[in-house]
């Protein structure tokens, strides 16, 4: 279990906690009683401020949402309805290490997830087929099946002539852990999240179409508990706050000034997570509730819940600081784009293997056109101006780098298992994209000559799956931005 360090206590918790995904009322507009006078003035207040430049970036917010809506959601919708980004693994019963979360289990049909059964994964995923090269298709010798096939043992009655000159290659047990180990090491020191083997035992399949993001009713101390760990305990805070405070006070755009910008840019990704989060609930919202039984297809309608928008955004709800962690979803969509942009020339080398040649194909294609128009983007987040100034500068990323890692695991404490799944993927696909920006091994040559992107270098499928679908996750939530504006100006 690895120690949980308490670094600052650094956000609010009032107001911080209204806004936790899990923690929503049951919103009516009777409950509310707003009248169609109030609504009106608040359709301003919610979007009067949502315009400018994105802090800490060079673009502004119409730039992005013109880019998004019209050019760059339209083909990642369709990318991310291919098989081999439907399909994400994660380890849903991974113990909690910092308290006992089976207290606050959700019992909700709608927390529950469906997982994919082997046979109804792509045969390239599920193992059954494994690729050789970049066209090469061969079937997988490891699976029982494959055994049975291969006959007898060569070691037995037959000629073994051919393998008398063979070199014996075998290492001693020590030099072989000696040589894991070292990996590992490696690896922890390039990754900003905590990542499962593709291998690993409790590990799942899920197909992300069939387990839409969306309210789950999961709620109460459980998810608030998630949320304040996440903030409180992870974030940098600025000097002489406190959680006794407001969340304007503790983490304002006037406080937070005062923060350097690695420190900034950490609070405004993890900001603008969570307002991501938090539109697709309100956007996805029960609106009419029938009986039904778990995984199969209800008849409940789903839709936005414009009343619980307002709570979350609008500025008199949130002491002034809707607008503001609006701004920050828009941050956090920048520095994703940019991953995307900067790893282009790796990811347009992969196959994105499923088995199913003519989808693969399609697939291969789709990926390069987005690419082609990430990359056409003029105004890309800098992730030069970071980390630089020697010792120190390498001390506060390897500290930037476990406190984001911290994350990763207090995301195995949420007890709604959707809410777990989607966590997983977005900090995964978050993480894989500060992985990008910073580890190195995705930076340009300085000599001449040099191969772009290191030999060695890998991102696993999962992370490639994670980036895209977070950065999906993202641009969804602008372009229901935009649907949420639309609906206030008509009220």
């Amino acid at each position: 279990m690895v120690e949980f360090k308490v670094i600052i206590q650094c956000c609010t918790l009032y107001t911080l906690l209204l806004l936790l995904p899990g923690v929503i009322p049951q919103f009516t507009k009777k409950t509310l009683s707003w009248s169609e006078e109030d609504v009106l003035p608040l359709s301003d207040q919610c979007f009067c401020k949502l315009e400018g430049q994105i802090d800490d970036c060079s673009c502004k917010v119409d730039t992005v949402d013109d880019f998004n809506n019209k050019r760059i959601f339209p083909r990642l919708k369709s990318l991310l309805a291919k098989d081999y980004f439907r399909y994400f693994q994660y380890h849903p019963y991974k113990k909690c290490p910092f308290w006992d979360a089976t207290s606050g289990k959700c019992a909700s049909n709608y927390c529950q997830v469906k997982n994919c059964a082997t046979t109804d994964l792509p045969p390239g995923i599920s193992g059954e087929i494994v690729e050789m090269g970049h066209t090469r298709i061969v079937e997988n010798k490891y699976t029982p099946e494959a055994q049975k096939k291969a006959g007898k043992d060569v070691t037995c009655d037959g000629d073994n002539s051919d393998l008398e000159d063979l070199v014996d290659s075998t290492i001693s047990e020590k030099a072989t852990n000696d040589l894991m180990n070292w990996k590992k090491h490696d690896e922890a020191a390039n990754t900003f999240c905590e990542l499962d083997s593709e291998s690993c035992a409790g590990c799942v399949h899920v197909d992300l179409t069939k387990n839409p993001e969306r309210y789950t009713g999961y709620n109460g101390e459980a998810s608030r508990r998630v949320w304040s760990t996440i903030y409180e305990e992870n974030c940098f805070s600025p000097k002489g706050t406190t959680t006794k405070s407001t969340f304007s006070a503790a983490f304002g755009p006037e406080t937070i000034k005062n923060l350097c910008l690695e420190k900034r840019v950490f609070f405004r990704i993890v900001s603008g997570l969570h307002t991501s989060i938090t539109i697709h609930l309100s956007a996805n919202y029960p609106l009419k509730k029938e009986p039904s039984t778990p995984f199969l297809k209800s008849s409940d309608t789903w839709g936005p819940n414009l009343e619980l928008f307002h709570q979350r955004f609008d500025p008199e709800t949130t002491n002034g600081q809707g607008p503001y962690w609006l701004k920050n979803l828009y941050f956090v969509y920048l520095l994703e784009l940019r991953a995307l942009a900067k790893a282009a020339p790796y990811l347009t080398q992969q196959t994105y293997f499923t088995g199913r040649l003519s989808e693969d194909k399609e697939t291969v294609i789709a990926v390069k056109e987005l690419l082609s128009l990430v990359q056409s983007f003029p105004d890309h987040f800098d992730e030069t101006s970071m980390f630089t100034g020697g010792k120190q500068a390498e001390e506060l990323k390897i500290e930037f780098r476990e406190h984001f890692k911290n994350i990763t695991r207090v995301i195995d404490c949420v007890g709604c298992d959707k809410c777990k799944l989607w966590g997983k993927l977005q900090v995964t696909g978050l993480g894989t994209a500060l992985k990008i920006l910073f580890s190195g091994e995705f930076d340009k040559p300085v000599i001449a000559g040099l191969p772009a992107v290191k030999e060695d270098l890998k991102l696993t499928r999962n992370e490639i799956v994670a980036l895209f679908n977070a950065f999906g996750k993202i641009s969804t939530s602008i372009v229901e931005l935009e649907r949420f504006r639309e609906m206030l100006r008509k009220r």
